[in-house]
């Protein structure tokens, strides 16, 4: 079952989109349309585009597109039930009491039923009398009680299924749980057992931005491995997007946050006054996670661990947050590993010397590269000076004037040295960014044949356009569906994607839905959208016309116009050629 039509349509009429996104980005208007950048990828220059009177957005950089309810789905990773609830909830409607299939999203709000039963059930054995070495390494680590309490702090018991019968006893299925990672399901000698994922272990729980727990983290209190366990991605839990310490940090008053590596470090900076401290799950810093930073600040300062590891951090979450605008500055970490053992050692006030010394993005380069060579040499100078050259090639004129002086007071080369060195690196920078961008041409190009939803689109461009030609069209036109939809059908349609877009679009022509966004967002992914996004804006550069309509159900009728060449082999003049022909 699926929600009533009626409601969507409804929905969508009471429903602002230029709100719900301007909510969440800065948007700009440009005419009919509204522009900003795109929430769901790095860009420096708007792509992201907003369409009021369609109430649909699209952008022309990462492809993502849909109505407002793929938006609140994309932004908020809700399924489709939830993210309709959210916006009647914007709208001030109530959902109807039937006709909806929530089966998915009861499934959600079970797990993170279960979620939150688990966190309390952690806490509690962490106060347990019994359990006292537990609370005693977060106590020998600085946190007091109330520090505990506040973010929830637990331990999970040595015992392969207390948590699982706690649970049990609550309502709560072992097939619940294994979905929810707490319990692991083992299938031995015929026999199916299930287990406790965490176990001996003191708990950290992650928390959302709604408030609700979504995973945990589960750390050894000795040496032995492994000495993080940490939930797998779920239903409710995706770890490139996860952010531990947002929910507390988003409300700090200066737009600042402070990154740094682990659980401890996060809540040791809490403590001592830092609340903006937060910490990005995952192995690598992501897009998903800077996209959602540049939402809560307008500058991040980097705090990771001072080893080597750290360092590789450092230059993998720079190369990710330059290109979402914000304002970068990096601590040079002196004085402890991490943040908890800088304020443990030496206190607040040392770490707060660290914050207001830290350095910029181009001066923690400079920092690096001098880290590397022994200045008391000739040739140490000169390969300094040569990365440094290339560090300042990026820069902009007086950020280059001011280090090159400074370099040349420092080192006793002349300024116009150090500049001319600037410059021939700046001319290798330009090539390399001309190369980049040919290649991302081409790319572009191949993209214009493929479709990510559609994999066979390439091998039957002529078909697949004049699809999607036809789908526009109706979508803007219904009157030349109810004129041509004896001579066309989804099965005439090649590929699979796009007849699946046409029996979306016939269902709601037929039962006299308006055809516009909503009519599929019930039965496409958010990833799907997209696609559906660009075919419904395709028609505005259509002719919208009944014999451009007929010429395309012509192509599909004839079998042998369908295919195109192999582009595989094609050289980049080759691909030129028939994109333009194309």
């Amino acid at each position: 079952m699926r929600i009533n039509e009626r409601f969507i349509q409804e929905l969508q009429e009471k429903v602002d989109i230029e709100s719900v996104i301007s909510s969440s980005i800065t948007l700009k208007r440009r005419g009919k349309t509204l522009v900003g950048l795109c929430p769901f990828h790095n860009e420096k220059t708007p792509s992201f585009t907003v369409y009021p009177e369609s109430n649909s957005f699209y952008c022309f950089g990462c492809g993502a597109g849909g109505d407002v309810i793929t938006f609140v789905r994309r932004m908020e990773n809700l399924d489709y039930i939830e993210a309709v609830k959210s916006v009647a909830q914007m709208a001030g409607m109530s959902m109807p009491e039937d006709g909806y299939d929530d089966t998915l999203s009861k499934q959600r709000m079970k797990l993170l039923s279960a979620n939150r039963e688990a966190a309390r059930f952690y806490h509690e054995c962490l106060m347990d009398p019994k359990n006292r070495a537990a609370l005693d390494y977060f106590l020998n680590r600085g946190l007091s009680i109330n520090t505990i309490r506040r973010f929830g702090l637990g331990y999970a018991p040595n015992d392969w299924r207390e948590l699982i019968n706690h649970l049990k006893s609550k309502g709560f299925t072992e097939h619940e749980l294994v979905l929810a990672n707490l319990a692991r399901r083992s299938d031995k000698d015929g026999r199916t057992n299930f287990y406790d994922n965490f176990r001996n272990r003191v708990m950290f729980p992650i928390i959302d931005l709604r408030g609700n727990v979504i995973a945990f983290g589960g750390r050894v209190m000795d040496d032995s491995k492994p000495k993080y366990i940490n939930t797998s991605d779920t239903l409710v839990y995706k770890k490139s997007n996860g952010v531990f310490g947002l929910n507390l940090a988003k409300n700090a008053n200066d737009n600042k946050l402070i990154l740094v590596e682990g659980y401890m470090d996060v809540i040791a900076l809490h403590q001592a006054g830092f609340t903006n401290a937060i910490a990005c799950l995952g192995t690598a810093f992501t897009n998903e996670q800077a996209n959602l930073l540049s939402r809560y600040a307008d500058e991040v300062i980097i705090c990771y661990d001072n080893d080597g590891a750290g360092r590789t951090a450092t230059a993998r979450a720079l190369g990710v947050l330059n290109k979402t605008g914000l304002k970068l500055r990096v601590v040079q970490m002196t004085g402890g590993k991490d943040a908890d053992e800088i304020i443990r050692t030496h206190g607040k006030e040392r770490f707060a010397d660290l914050l207001k010394g830290a350095a910029s993005t181009t001066e923690y380069k400079l920092l690096e590269e001098r880290a590397k060579r022994d200045l008391s040499t000739d040739d140490g100078k000169v390969e300094f000076l040569i990365a440094a050259a290339q560090v300042l090639a990026s820069c902009g004129t007086i950020e280059r004037d001011i280090y090159s002086t400074r370099l040349s007071n420092e080192l006793g080369v002349s300024a116009d040295s150090i500049k001319a060195q600037i410059k021939s690196a700046e001319g290798k920078l330009r090539r390399l960014e001309e190369s980049r961008k040919h290649k991302e041409e081409m790319a572009a190009i191949e993209k214009s044949f493929e479709d990510k939803n559609n994999p066979e689109r390439a091998a039957n461009l002529k078909a697949a356009r004049a699809e999607e030609t036809l789908i526009a069209s109706f979508m803007r036109n219904p009157d030349f569906y109810n004129k041509l939809k004896e001579r066309i059908s989804p099965e005439d349609f090649v590929t699979a994607f796009n007849r699946r877009i046409m029996q979306s679009l016939v269902k709601a022509l037929e039962n006299g839905i308006e055809p516009n966004l909503s009519a599929f967002s019930a039965d496409f992914t958010p990833e799907e959208m997209d696609s559906v996004t660009r075919i419904f804006h395709l028609s505005s550069t259509l002719g919208n016309t009944l014999r451009e309509c007929e010429d395309c159900i012509e192509v599909l009728k004839d079998k042998s116009s369908q295919k195109i060449t192999d582009t595989s082999s094609m050289s980049d003049e080759e691909f030129l050629k028939l994109f333009k022909k194309k």
